[in-house]
């Protein structure tokens, strides 16, 4: 009779449903925190609306149903907060921050799970790399508080400016794109500092912490001695995010040149630009009112939004790092090179097979998604307004699964069953990528055959 060994009988330990059921949890948490009568200024939240928000704040999306800052009182919004730092960092690095403190170490199975929500760092690097990053977190979002402080204070009581900078500040670095001001910074178009300040915080959010760590200059902050090169990875961050930034800007200024940057200053119209350019790809603060946008910035920003932030950051999307492998591939072949390549080196082909799954992951979920908006929010009648509304379905839709947070008004007026939609493509959009790229990068098992070839004719 056949049995099964012990190893079958055994499931296997999968890292990324530790990370799942860590979201789940702390979404569930702050859904009933967020219906807590405590939580609102008027009546309670209904349960879509608070599930809704609690989902948004822990994937550090933005996208909100209704205002945070005067709907929220000072209890539901440090719970949004603590929401947004907890799901910007991930839980499991907070977890594995308290063992450590309190002298416990690691084991496999919680290294595997670092691992994979900080984009597979070596287990060798863990320690060191777990401490980093809430210092570095700690750090950057204090200056980037004291900064806005100095500007809050000269126009708000002491205590609220503290309360709004550290807010805007958290926010801000982890991408969450979560504001109290209920026109986001549109009042702030032209400020020079609180631009500078937010700009930087959401870069340096977005960059991914191994990418930071691997520079030489904060290299030096997690103990490392000895100078080196900086790695495939990093060039590939830096150079993408640098394009985007810059390639967003002046398409940006040209599309909304005589739309809603007439008659401002050069130098604003200028900051305006690279403040959307920059928060398009995962922060979700906005300067200029998105609903007024003309139809090819929308475009733009969906494109942003799609390519996102980088591995291991607080930002979403399909990562700046497989948006470079897919150039790189698109170049290889038109070249007619068989090895992808950036900076003279090739990317293994597992690695290429994985940017195209997660792209193609991404793509089909805004597919079906906007198509369902499509059909829940009245789209079944026959209407030049109905089809005026697929692109602001396409750009909720993809806001969400970037985990952007930018919206050009549709979501607050959602039906509930939209607004679930909107919810699971937030989560997907966070957790969603990260679990394919562990699933389609590791082997489970090898078999011991393989079937036979045969071609198939694409293209």
């Amino acid at each position: 009779m056949y049995r099964k060994s012990a190893d079958q009988k055994k499931p296997s330990f999968h890292p990324s449903g530790t990370i799942l059921l860590s979201f789940l949890g702390a979404i569930f948490i702050g859904w009933i925190l967020l219906s807590l009568p405590q939580a609102s200024t008027k009546s309670p939240l209904s349960l879509t609306d608070s599930l809704f928000t609690a989902t948004s704040a822990t994937c550090v999306t933005g996208l909100i149903v209704v205002d945070t800052g005067s709907r929220f009182t000072i209890f539901g919004q440090v719970v949004i907060l603590a929401l947004i730092q907890l799901g910007g960092l991930g839980i499991m690095t907070f977890s594995s921050f308290f063992l450590i403190v309190m002298g416990r170490g690691l084991s496999i199975k919680h290294r595997l799970v670092i691992q994979q929500s900080l984009s597979q760092v070596p287990h060798k690097d863990m320690f060191r790399l777990v401490k980093y990053v809430l210092r570095f977190t700690l750090v950057t979002e204090t200056i980037g508080a004291l900064l806005l402080y100095s500007k809050f204070v000269h126009i708000y009581s002491p205590a609220k400016a503290a309360y709004y900078a550290i807010f805007h500040a958290v926010s801000a670095f982890c991408n969450a794109g979560f504001s109290l001001y209920k026109t986001s910074f549109v009042a702030y178009q032209g400020d020079v500092m609180i631009n500078a300040v937010m700009t930087a915080l959401i870069i340096l959010g977005g960059l991914g912490f191994f990418a930071l760590a691997d520079v030489k200059l904060l290299g030096r902050l997690t103990g490392s001695r000895t100078a080196r090169k900086l790695s495939l990875h990093t060039k590939t961050v830096f150079t993408v995010t640098g394009v985007l930034i810059v390639v967003g800007t002046l398409l940006v200024l040209a599309l909304e040149w005589q739309n809603r940057l007439v008659g401002k200053p050069i130098a604003v119209k200028l900051l305006t630009s690279f403040f959307q350019s920059v928060t398009a790809r995962t922060a979700g603060f906005n300067t200029l009112s998105t609903g007024e946008l003309t139809n090819p910035t929308l475009f733009l920003l969906i494109m942003l939004m799609f390519i996102g932030a980088s591995p291991g950051s607080t930002g979403g999307g399909i990562k700046t790092s497989t948006f470079g492998i897919l150039v790189a591939l698109m170049v290889a072949r038109l070249k007619g090179r068989r090895n992808v390549e950036l900076f003279h080196r090739t990317i293994p082909l597992a690695i290429v097979a994985t940017a195209i799954s997660v792209t193609a992951m991404a793509l089909i979920t805004i597919a079906v998604i906007t198509m369902a908006l499509s059909v829940t929010e009245g789209g079944m009648v026959h209407s030049q307004l109905g089809r005026g509304r697929f692109l602001e379905f396409l750009f909720e839709t993809t806001s969400a699964f970037g985990t952007v947070g930018l919206s050009t008004g549709v979501t607050p007026n959602l039906s509930h069953l939209g607004k679930i939609l909107i919810s699971i493509t937030v989560f997907v959009g966070r957790v969603g990528p990260l679990t394919l790229a562990l699933a389609v990068g590791q082997r489970v098992g090898q078999r011991r055959f393989e079937y036979p070839e045969e071609n198939v004719m694409v293209g």
